[in-house]
């Protein structure tokens, strides 16, 4: 029997030779597919249209500050007799805090007082003792003139009136100044309380019943008695480099961050750029700007001391295509993901406005980037660049 043959155009192949042409391309495309790199998963963005703003940020970490914040001392030393708030308590204006050992001054006060009693009284009696000569001198001056009495008499009458006045001023003197001692010793009972000058929240309290406490000498620093916070209010105080603070402006608008709650964000504004530069030691000269919260409420709940991050918005434009700013590699450049053909290609594009979130496209290269395309941000992983094949890694949450 004849062996099966294949013909084309008149010429006759054997089928084996067919068969095995067949074989070797199909193993041919199996290699070619097998030693073809695989596509790179990529993380993509979508472009879209939006704001961006030109901001700066501080250079190191700022700090959630109270509109007042009191570390109180008392003026003299002295053995704490009386606690009367804890750690957490609010408190009132004046409300007393804590209190010194004080008896000595508190009998001082007291015999002040009774000293001013008696001045009291022994100035009426002068002062009425003067008013009766008064009226004898007048009484005696009236007789004289009508011959029924000798200039003796009047002159006596008249020089007791003088004398009586003036024992009565000097009661009413010795008064004041009774009145005055009872000051004093008011003052020196005073220094030995320690009163809430401020509404607030006692952040820490030091000294117990038992302990003695001083006032800081000059040029040398102790611990306070109390600490005592408004938190009905606060601010951030961040510092910023000398070179970024030159554009700031006292009203323009800031974002706040907290590193306690990354989540949210607090719309806040400008309100103190200060006056000098701080030079620190081995770190950037930076200035203190202080910025404000648009909605105080939103700063009650909030703890003094926090960490706390300002962005400052220098310059803003809307409606514009923008594009991630971690998708852009050096040069203005950026990968889009073309998903029909599983490439990615390179693109480059004229930056406008910039911040750490977005950067504004002003022209493209061509063919031009358009809202839509898939820029890639995974650009730290390995094969990721212009020409690679890459295919859309998808996350699940």
């Amino acid at each position: 029997m004849n062996e099966t043959t294949s013909t084309t155009k008149g010429k006759r192949f054997p089928r084996g030779l067919v068969v095995s042409a067949v074989i070797a391309g199909v193993l041919m495309a199996a290699v070619w597919l097998g030693t073809r790199p695989q596509p790179v998963k990529v993380l993509v963005r979508e472009l879209g249209v939006g704001s961006v703003q030109s901001s700066v940020s501080n250079t190191r970490a700022g700090t959630l500050e109270a509109c007042r914040r009191a570390r109180i001392s008392s003026t003299i030393g002295g053995q704490v007799i009386a606690v009367h708030t804890r750690e957490g308590d609010r408190v009132r204006a004046g409300q007393v805090l804590l209190e010194l050992w004080n008896e000595d001054v508190t009998a001082g006060l007291e015999l002040a007082t009774q000293e001013s009693v008696a001045a009291r009284a022994n100035a009426e009696d002068a002062c009425v003792r003067a008013e009766d000569a008064e009226r004898e001198a007048k009484r005696a001056t009236q007789l004289h003139k009508r011959g029924l009495t000798s200039d003796e008499s009047r002159d006596q009458a008249v020089t007791e009136a003088k004398a009586r006045n003036a024992a009565c001023r000097a009661a009413q003197a010795s008064l004041q100044v009774s009145v005055a001692q009872i000051a004093v010793r008011q003052a020196a009972f005073d220094k030995t309380i320690v009163k809430a000058p401020f509404d607030g929240i006692v952040a820490d309290l030091f000294p117990e019943v038992g302990e003695y406490v001083t006032p800081s000498p000059p040029g040398i620093i102790t611990p306070p008695a109390v600490d005592l916070i408004d938190d009905s209010c606060a601010y951030v105080t961040a510092p910023i480099d000398e070179v970024d603070a030159a554009a700031i402006r006292p009203g323009m608008p800031a974002v706040i961050t907290l590193d306690a709650l990354r989540d949210r964000q607090f719309k806040g504004t400008v309100r103190r750029v200060a006056p000098y530069v701080v030079d620190v030691s081995k770190q950037a000269r930076t200035v203190d700007v202080e910025v404000i919260f648009d909605d105080p409420t939103e700063a009650k709940t909030l703890l003094t001391g926090y960490s706390a991050d300002v962005e400052i918005i220098l310059q803003e434009r809307k409606d514009v295509l923008r594009i991630p700013t971690e998708a852009v590699l050096e040069g203005n450049r950026v990968l889009v993901l073309d998903t029909d053909n599983q490439q990615i290609v390179e693109r480059t594009f004229k930056p406008g406005l910039s911040n750490w979130r977005f950067t504004e496209a002003l022209t493209a290269s061509q063919p031009e980037i358009k809202a839509g395309d898939l820029v890639v941000i995974s650009l730290e992983r390995e094969g990721v660049e212009g020409g690679a094949r890459a295919i859309r890694e998808t996350r699940t949450k």
